[in-house]
């Protein structure tokens, strides 16, 4: 199929089942605010290289976890109860996802270009993301950051400054979400540790069953 290009000053994408079979939809456009809401609203995000244009994806088979279903380890139950661990939410979210960036930029590298950056931070402003920071004995730990629309949360990256940082991130922070009643964390793509920690497929029909829950 082919890949629709996008123009600036248009705010729009054609039909998410049209994306390519690796899930590449289309490429061009901006990261306003408007578009990246209609994008989530729609199962579509942002991934792309430094010296790439921007590109759009919608992979027609979806990877999420659903907050009252996160697997908690016998060795992450051992060290809840050893440690005092506890979540902020928002305590800074520039920071966060710089760091989120910056660990990448060391070890695999990163998408989190300088307009990323500007564009997610843009979300925050405008009550459509927030970062999760956790602690462990009151030391930052680690943390993760997404955009968050309805009673969904998509989730865009972790970093860890201690061991475990990330995980307990993302435990309590599931959790919090359970008690909120939201349906979905959406993980965008497949990891062996998201897996281990409760992550699993569905289909793209699913998906939009839990997509309008943005607009509940």
């Amino acid at each position: 199929m082919a890949v629709y290009r996008l123009e600036e000053n248009k705010i729009y994408f054609p039909d998410p089942t049209l994306a390519n079979d690796d899930g590449l939809l289309a490429v061009g456009g901006d990261l306003s605010v408007e578009r990246l809401v209609l994008a989530y609203s729609n199962g579509i995000f942002p991934w792309f290289n430094k010296d790439s244009p921007i590109l759009w994806w919608c992979p027609k088979e979806r990877f999420i976890i659903r907050p009252e279903k996160i697997h908690v380890s016998s060795s992450m139950k051992k060290f809840f109860k050893k440690h005092d661990v506890y979540i902020r939410i928002n305590r800074d979210f520039a920071d966060t996802i710089h760091r989120c960036r910056t660990k990448r930029e060391f070890t695999v590298g990163t998408w989190i270009t300088d307009d990323m950056e500007k564009a997610y931070i843009r979300m925050y402003e405008n009550n459509l993301a927030l970062s999760v920071e956790s602690y462990i004995d009151g030391k930052l730990a680690g943390g993760l950051y997404g955009v968050c629309l309805g009673k969904c949360f998509f989730g865009e990256s972790m970093f860890s400054d201690m061991e475990n940082g990330s995980k307990v991130a993302l435990i309590l922070f599931s959790k919090f979400l359970k008690l909120n009643d939201f349906v979905m964390i959406d993980c965008q793509f497949h990891t062996n540790h998201l897996e281990s920690m409760g992550g699993e497929y569905i289909s793209w029909e699913e998906y939009k069953e839990l997509l309008s829950n943005i607009k509940n």
